[in-house]
């Protein structure tokens, strides 16, 4: 175990720089220009069960449809691979708690660690510790400050989300450039709604249009009827309304039937499954959903499997995993609902 170890340390310290730089310049054999062709990244190699590693698991606590799929996602992709020991800790919104569960996972020694911190920055110590002590850590959704406290980061692009709402909004209205727009954001205090209210405003620009009115909610459902309902009582009049979360999302649509108001659509955001059979039944003024993946953690497990076992991604001719993934962040309509509904998550 020490022998391994040691060279995966050397993997964490060096090897990121490695694996952007090849991503950026490409990869090309000395002799013809042929792309290089790596044994450690095969389609049959990735699958067929390797030497057991051990992966801890920490992530906050499931008060929220997204972070319970998050979780159950990623212990069900630990039992998908039996040389996988996924051991999981008691899912926590406290920052000393979870910093102890990480530190618990250093002294039992396990081979990687996948980690969606409850506060990315308070969480950074302790990664950077386990990655020093040469335990490979997957920062899943919430960034640490740090690049130096994950070997890989895996990410849902919040700004991106904005951009997807905001360009579907710019479709449907971008001809009306009197046309009211509104957004229910989820908690104004973190940094990811910050991203997502300007990926909005960005994308709104590119049309001609802005965010006439906007309030924020807390991704609960009695937030986000609290929220509703004090910007339908401000704004008389509204052509479409982005809200940043399905969760709240139930909540915001109460709101609304209790208003009486439908002269407006909706966008939802993250993809929740019931958000998308609404889209799908065609009944509620839910339009479309921006997908933010709660596979995050699933694909941290994969990840960490992968580099536990000095294995690379068989889609890539690079021959170690990536430092950084962000995910996309597609519309979801009544056109591609069929697509996205076997991995949306309950709310």
């Amino acid at each position: 175990m020490l022998a391994v170890r040691t060279g995966r340390k050397m993997l964490v310290t060096t090897g990121a720089l490695l694996a952007v730089g090849a991503l950026v310049t490409g990869c090309s054999s000395a002799a013809g220009g042929d792309s290089a062709q790596p044994t450690n990244a095969t389609v049959d190699g990735n699958a067929a069960e390797g030497e057991t590693v051990v992966i801890g698991f920490s992530g906050p606590a499931a008060d929220h449809g997204w972070l319970g799929a998050i979780n159950s996602a990623a212990i069900a992709e630990g039992e998908n691979f039996p040389d996988v020991d996924l051991r999981v800790a008691e899912g926590t919104n406290d920052a000393n708690l979870q910093i102890s569960q990480v530190e618990q996972f250093i002294n039992d020694g396990v081979d990687a660690i996948v980690l969606l911190p409850t506060d990315g920055a308070a969480l950074t110590a302790v990664a950077t510790k386990a990655m020093e002590a040469g335990i490979p850590v997957v920062n899943v959704d919430r960034e640490f400050s740090s690049p130096a406290a994950a070997r890989t980061t895996i990410l849902g692009d919040n700004y991106g989300m904005g951009q997807s709402a905001g360009n579907y909004i710019c479709e449907r209205l971008g001809d009306n450039p009197d046309a009211v727009v509104a957004e229910i954001a989820g908690v104004d205090s973190l940094p990811l709604t910050t991203e997502r209210s300007e990926g909005f405003a960005d994308a709104l620009e590119t049309c001609g249009l802005d965010v006439d009115n906007r309030v924020a909610a807390d991704f609960t459902v009695a937030g986000g009827e609290a929220a509703a309902s004090q910007l339908l009582a401000a704004a008389p009049e509204i052509d479409a309304i982005w809200n940043h979360d399905d969760d709240q999302g139930h909540g915001v649509l109460s709101a609304i039937d209790t208003a009486g108001r439908d002269e407006f659509f909706m966008v939802g955001g993250a993809g929740s499954a019931n958000a998308m059979e609404l889209i799908k039944g065609g009944e509620s003024v839910l339009e479309a959903t921006v997908v933010y993946p709660s596979t995050q953690a699933a694909d941290g497990v994969r990840l960490a499997r992968l580099i536990a076992q000095d294995k690379a991604m068989s889609d890539l001719v690079e021959v170690e995993v990536p430092k950084r993934i962000v995910l996309n962040a597609p519309v979801v309509t009544s056109e591609n609902v069929d697509q996205y509904l076997p991995t949306a998550f309950a709310s």
